[in-house]
């Protein structure tokens, strides 16, 4: 792992039940040729000894600002001054938040102001503390502070409950932690930050509030008679967890929602859809006045050619039903064909070949960036909480790409926010604009 080999990381442990993994943690960073040295919170050490992580990294373990022999010589800044990584594994909803509010009351924290190295933190906690507002608050404003958040993840917690806060399995942090920040999620950081982890984003959308974002979520229903329709197994989930990190970040949303049993995020507007002709006159319609339009839907590819005026009825004498379907408008193409237009994200749910389809349908639709995942992995995409996904964008006459390990979707819609906004901020100035 040669982004990891001879790194010097201060492994930061705070409160939480997933202190146990921090030991794994510790002995694979030093088995990737990192220099480890662990500060614990008062509190982590009911949950694991210092003893077991000195064991592990052949280093003193620190766990006081006020130290005496430590700070004979301002310990704590040639602490600071000697890490090139802090990682925060686990990180509390107690530990974001002092972070996140500039908080200097134990060694830690101190450690995190003090210092100019590359900041990553793992979330752990549970599902309700994470998917609280303040906590999503201060996420939010961590990462505007530079920090580079991997996880949490979705699944069943030690206190018995099922959703996304489960830190990070420690193989999954080093593979992460082995990317280049730049291709790694949930990396950007504004202007003049201690981290490097996002060098490319300009200090002007280091947050939203400016920005006008459409997006288009769920499946459509295409009417065969006055019972029946075509549809697909989207649930909405991915593009309302976008309508809702925008949101977040002080964007303008727009969501054009196709049917489904979401409620609408706070502080977005909807607009409720039934066919992909109905989702279409919508998108036309807010697409002047958008800056970013995401095609996250999982709009019908066809429909039929002919509604039927009563329910179709089956016959004894036939095993079979002929039905003449006819294609659907392309909703991404259409707006990415537009002049002026805003810059056009779509998204690609595919079953094989995910990279190679992506490419062709982020060329042929002349959209600006694509969002591709395998719909046919067990527990990711249609329906599930959790995606994974592969990031393809236009770089001039090339494109870049970044892989999303599997992670909750809510997660994800903030790697994904990030990339847009990236890619926004060096996006070439058009009448539009």
């Amino acid at each position: 792992m040669p982004t990891l080999f001879g790194k010097r990381v201060l492994l930061g442990i705070s409160a939480g039940i997933a202190a146990y993994k921090s030991a794994q943690l510790a002995r694979l960073l030093k088995k990737s040729g990192c220099e480890v040295r662990v500060v614990m919170t008062e509190g982590a050490q009911t949950f694991i000894t210092p003893l077991t992580l000195q064991a592990l990294t052949g280093e003193a373990v620190r766990t006081s600002l006020l130290d005496p022999e430590a700070e004979a010589g301002m310990g704590h800044i040639e602490l600071a001054r000697w890490a090139e990584m802090i990682l925060v594994a686990p990180a509390t909803a107690d530990l974001m938040a002092r972070l996140a509010h500039g908080h200097a009351d134990d060694l830690l924290t101190t450690l995190c102001l003090a210092s100019e190295a590359e900041c990553v933190m793992a979330p752990a906690m549970n599902q309700a503390m994470w998917r609280h507002p303040a906590t999503q608050a201060n996420a939010a404003t961590l990462r505007t502070l530079g920090w580079r958040l991997l996880g949490p993840d979705g699944g069943e917690q030690a206190c018995g409950d099922v959703g996304p806060g489960r830190m990070r399995e420690p193989d999954a942090l080093i593979a992460e932690l082995s990317m280049a920040p730049e291709d790694a999620p949930s990396s950007m950081a504004p202007e003049g930050a201690p981290s490097s982890t996002a060098p490319d984003v300009a200090p002007a959308v280091r947050d939203a509030d400016t920005l006008r974002v459409t997006i288009t979520a769920g499946p459509t229903h295409e009417a065969l008679d006055p019972v029946r329709y075509l549809s697909n197994h989207s649930s909405g989930k991915m593009g309302y967890a976008l309508a809702e990190a925008w949101a977040r970040r002080g964007a303008r949303v727009r969501l054009i929602s196709g049917p489904v049993a979401l409620a609408t995020p706070p502080e977005v507007e909807r607009v409720d859809v039934t066919s992909a002709s109905e989702m279409l006159t919508a998108a036309e319609h807010v697409a002047a006045e958008s800056d970013i339009f995401i095609g996250c839907a999982a709009v019908a590819d066809y429909r039929a050619e002919h509604v039927a005026e009563h329910k179709l009825k089956k016959t004894d004498a036939s095993e079979t039903m002929t039905l003449t379907l006819v294609k659907n408008p392309d909703i991404v193409a259409e707006i990415a064909a537009r002049s002026p237009r805003p810059l056009v994200v779509g998204f690609a749910a595919e079953t094989r070949d995910v990279e190679r389809y992506a490419r062709d349908k982020l060329t042929r639709k002349g959209m600006d960036m694509i969002v591709a995942n395998d719909v046919s992995q067990a527990g990711l995409g249609f329906g599930a909480d959790d995606n994974a996904a592969l990031l393809l964008w236009r770089d001039g006459d090339d494109t870049d790409s970044q892989a999303l390990p599997p992670q909750p979707k809510t997660t994800l819609a903030d790697a994904i926010v990030d990339r847009v906004l990236t890619l926004y901020a060096h996006r070439a100035p058009t009448a539009h604009d």
